[in-house]
C-alpha cells in the first residue's frame, strides 16, 4: 500500500508559511525551514514590540509637553502637579496633541493650570 502524504494539508500549509514570509530577502522568502525561523521571530518581534510602542509614545507626548510647557515659562512636572491639583483629568496624548496642533488651547490650559 502506497504511503498517504496528506499532500493537500502539506501543501496549504507551506503556502500560507511562504505567503507570510513574503517580500523577505533570499532563501527566507523561498526555502521552508528558513521561512518558518524568520516567521516564528518576526512574530516574536511584533508581539515585543506591540508593548515597546505604547512606552515610546508615552514618552513622546511627555518630552513634546515639556518642550511647550517650557516656552510658557514651567516645566513638565510642575504643569501635571498643578492640573492635578485642579482637578483637570486630561491625558497626556490630548496635552501633547494640543501643545503640538494648538498652541493657543495649550497656553491657555497651562495659564489655568498655574492660576
Amino acid at each position: 500500500m502506497p504511503r498517504a502524504q496528506n499532500k493537500v494539508a502539506s501543501h496549504r500549509r507551506r503556502k500560507r508559511i511562504l505567503a507570510k514570509a513574503k517580500g523577505y530577502w533570499g532563501a527566507r522568502s523561498k526555502v521552508l525551514t528558513v521561512a518558518k525561523h524568520h516567521i516564528d521571530k518576526a512574530g516574536q518581534h511584533a508581539y515585543r514590540d506591540r508593548r515597546l510602542k505604547k512606552r515610546e509614545f508615552r514618552g513622546l507626548w511627555i518630552t513634546r509637553i515639556n518642550a511647550a510647557a517650557r516656552i510658557h515659562g514651567t516645566t513638565y512636572s510642575k504643569l501635571i502637579s498643578a492640573l492635578k491639583e485642579k482637578g483637570i483629568e486630561i491625558n497626556r496624548r490630548v496635552l501633547a496633541d494640543l501643545a503640538a496642533r494648538t498652541p493657543d488651547a495649550f497656553a491657555e490650559v497651562v495659564k489655568f493650570a498655574n492660576s
